[in-house]
């Protein structure tokens, strides 16, 4: 699964929400894209007012403001509700 955030330096609410996003792939492993909106002149247009912006899979998922359990929630439904395999060791 791909999350993508897009950012910009000295961004309070952007370095908040990435550390929300690294406290998630923690219990559930994700590819983290981070752009800077700035590079691209068609999403600064679309995104300025909104960052950061976290997108799940191709979907606007997040603008501004997330929450853990909100991340983890969209994640699973991006996953179809497939729990996360247990890295705990069983020996039997």
């Amino acid at each position: 699964m791909i999350v993508r955030i897009y950012s910009k330096p000295n961004c309070c609410l952007c370095d908040q929400a990435k550390a929300v996003l690294e406290r998630v792939r923690e219990r559930i492993p994700f590819d983290l894209v981070e752009e800077d909106i700035r590079a691209d002149p068609v999403t600064f247009s679309a995104y300025r007012y909104d960052i950061p912006v976290v997108i799940i899979d191709g979907r606007d998922t997040f603008k501004l403001r997330l929450e853990e359990a909100e991340v983890e929630a969209a994640l699973l439904r991006g996953t179809n509700g497939t729990p996360v395999a247990d890295s705990s060791s069983h020996e039997e």
